[in-house]
């Protein structure tokens, strides 16, 4: 994914002709914005895949029916994917929230021409909804809005929000060479950007983890706090860190499944695990799946080290998988700089 300013980008680019055709005066729009930035998702030719363009408003949307009112208010001035097997839209959705809780927005908003059925699905799965409309019965669009203020008890619909009370947290580990490439938004700063690809398991807010810890106990709107292990030959006390807060979704032993291809099936949606892992894993029995979303990459990515002296975590326990009482989970969050807001 690529910040680019606009003057940057190939207005010519064949991906932006449908925004042309929609919208008499794009072109213009476009070119009077040229020091502005957007985000941009390039093929291996270079030809644009994605693009998002985002703006804060304050108050008051008057140009749409009925009026938005809100102190903050983010508007989706422009979301176009060309779909190709990868969940880039989940990866823009993130970006939307990701952005709206930098901003502290009340409300998300979007404007859509009813044609567009498949991205109006994906902004519902995530909590948009119908609220209005734009234009005239000709030129019609409508509005969708997210409410960043609500909670519901839907975790796809309330994403990226995180219901904190009544629920129990955990936190569990991710070895290195699955996390960065599953985990976007949490790589280290050592990390090259470039580890980061345009794949179904990277981009997706929804994801699956197999293991054959005792994970079982997990319920639906459960908390994990991933921790990155070390690198080889490095020192974990230094190395290993807590990169991010997810929310349970479900969990599957082994036994739900009547075959492999069964297991395979359910397992690779949304997995980093290719079918030769799973199969591995397969034989070896006892797996269970974690399916869960990901919500929350922590500003500051607390060590071991920190993680013992300021959060109270066991020295000696085992760090694969263990539960967190509610006060160790507050200071992950505090100490992670994770805005509040999200947190209820």
């Amino acid at each position: 994914m690529n910040e680019k300013y606009f003057n940057e980008i190939d207005i010519e680019d064949e991906f932006f002709d449908s925004l042309k055709y929609d919208y008499p005066g794009f072109e213009n729009w476009f070119r009077r914005k040229y020091n502005q930035k957007a985000y941009v998702q390039y093929d291996n030719n270079g030809k644009i895949m994605g693009f998002l363009y985002l703006k804060s408003e304050k108050d008051i949307v008057a140009d749409v029916q009925p009026t938005i009112f809100a102190n903050t208010i983010l508007k989706v001035g422009t979301f176009k994917i060309d779909a190709h097997g990868t969940r880039l839209g989940e990866r823009f959705v993130k970006i939307i929230f990701d952005t709206a809780v930098n901003e502290n927005a009340d409300l998300c908003y979007v404007t859509i021409f009813p044609k567009h059925f498949g991205l109006i699905n994906l902004l519902k799965q995530f909590g948009f909804y119908e609220y209005g409309k734009k234009g005239d019965e000709i030129n019609c669009e409508k509005v969708f809005v997210k409410d960043m203020r609500k909670i519901s008890g839907n975790i796809s619909i309330d994403y990226p929000l995180v219901k904190a009370t009544g629920v129990n947290k955990y936190l569990l580990s991710i070895y290195p060479k699955y996390h960065s490439i599953m985990f976007t938004d949490s790589i280290l700063k050592t990390e090259s950007a470039e580890i980061i690809k345009d794949v179904s398991y990277g981009n997706s807010i929804h994801k699956i983890y197999v293991c054959r810890m005792d994970v079982e106990i997990l319920k639906r709107g459960d908390i994990l706090v991933l921790y990155r292990t070390s690198d080889f030959n490095k020192i974990a006390e230094y190395s290993s860190v807590v990169t991010s807060i997810c929310v349970v979704e479900e969990v599957k032993n082994q036994g739900a499944f009547t075959s492999f291809n069964d297991f395979f099936q359910y397992a690779c949606q949304y997995s980093v695990f290719d079918k030769k892992d799973l199969l591995y894993w397969y034989n070896k029995g006892g797996c269970k799946i974690i399916k869960f979303t990901y919500n929350i990459a922590l500003k500051n990515r607390l060590t071991r080290h920190s993680l013992i002296e300021k959060v109270g975590l066991d020295r000696k326990g085992y760090w694969g998988f263990f539960k967190l009482n509610d006060s160790q989970f507050d200071s992950i969050v505090e100490l992670g700089e994770v805005n509040r807001n999200i947190i209820y």
